[in-house]
């Protein structure tokens, strides 16, 4: 049984409740068993010309390459400090899907940034992140637009994304950006 794996590791048990794909009755029981309920993320779908229509008009500038750059990368971990980030780097390098990371700037900084990645008609959209000073000023959805162009001219008419059920901000962006919420999954673990 995982808890068994987990506490003969010291590790915690932790189970994704995607409805459904997962039964109610699982999410009652781990409740019973004393599993917290945490982390709430929505799935969001749009369609790359919906995203493009409801790109601000006199966006900033956006620039984008197909590999991280260093900037691209410092900004993305400046905002979502995840430790070190080394393997965040790497695994970066190692991607081996058609990409663009885009990111706009405020004069030459680089204040937004946002990965697109290409597969089976689809593009996920990754690592989006906005330097606090210059949240509500068009960086995020002048870098949304971006990333949905990149997405029509790679033959993906479909985007997706996850975000935190939680950042109503993020939300918000969204909705005005075309996105809708597809599903919500959620997390259970022993501690």
């Amino acid at each position: 049984m995982a808890e068994d794996f987990h506490a003969g590791r010291g590790t915690t048990a932790r189970f994704q409740i995607s409805p459904p794909a997962c039964s109610e009755a699982l999410d009652s029981l781990l409740a019973e068993r004393g599993y917290r309920s945490h982390d709430s993320i929505s799935i969001q779908v749009a369609s790359a010309a919906d995203v493009c229509e409801h790109s601000p008009a006199g966006s900033l500038r956006v620039r984008n390459d197909d590999r991280p750059t260093q900037a691209w990368f410092d900004l993305w971990h400046s905002v979502n400090d995840h430790g070190d980030p080394r393997p965040q780097w790497e695994m970066l390098l190692r991607a081996d899907l058609p990409s663009l990371y885009a990111y706009a700037t405020i004069g030459e900084d680089a204040v937004a940034v946002g990965r697109a990645v290409a597969d089976s008609g689809w593009v996920g959209v990754f690592n989006m992140a906005t330097s606090p000073g210059a949240r509500g000023k068009g960086a995020a959805p002048a870098v949304l637009a971006e990333l949905a162009g990149w997405s029509r001219a790679h033959g993906a008419e479909r985007m997706y994304l996850q975000v935190e059920s939680e950042n109503a901000s993020a939300l918000r962006l969204l909705e005005r950006s075309g996105f809708a919420e597809l599903s919500v999954f959620h997390y259970r673990s022993s501690e």
